[in-house]
């Protein structure tokens, strides 16, 4: 049975986990591996300066990148296996065409995060939703409880507070 508390720290970790900036960073040095340094803005061009130094704050703060000498910005285990979790969500988003047929990886992750942080779907969304679909969001949403498990430093209280 789920409880009040791990409810919200679900939602909490949801919320933090669909950050645009996040999604970026971490698959970004998945898919392609460490970003130098002094790369980040041109690895990730479209973000502004600030937006990128928060979200690499954030990452930091939240075990999911380190900086390694000589390297430059790269995920720690904890990241490589939030990119995992990321690719997951997509893969299934994209199976199932949501949150439309035709969208971008951070929208279809955000989407499905989303899914993820209600706590109850309503008779509409219940109408919506094929058993195929919720088949394939369990098991999703099963491989994120097993990564936040692992990764208490997202449902445990608030998140870091990071100076602006």
């Amino acid at each position: 049975m789920t409880t009040l508390s791990a409810t919200a720290g679900l939602r909490h970790a949801c919320t933090v986990l669909s950050r645009p900036g996040l999604i970026r960073l971490v698959t970004e040095i998945d898919d392609n591996g460490p970003i130098p340094p002094r790369s980040l803005t041109r690895t990730l061009p479209d973000l502004s300066d600030n937006h990128l130094h928060h979200t690499v704050r954030q990452a930091r703060a939240l075990g999911l990148v380190c900086h390694q000498p000589g390297v430059g910005l790269s995920l720690t285990p904890s990241g490589s296996g939030l990119a995992d979790i990321y690719d997951a969500l997509a893969r299934v988003a994209r199976r199932h065409h949501l949150p439309a047929s035709v969208c971008d990886f951070t929208s279809r992750v955000q989407h499905t995060l989303t899914l993820f942080a209600m706590p109850v779907l309503t008779t509409e969304q219940t109408e919506r939703v094929s058993k195929t679909v919720a088949e394939d969001l369990d098991g999703t949403r099963a491989l994120l409880q097993q990564w936040l498990q692992e990764n208490p430093q997202l449902t445990q209280g608030a998140e870091p507070v990071l100076a602006a």
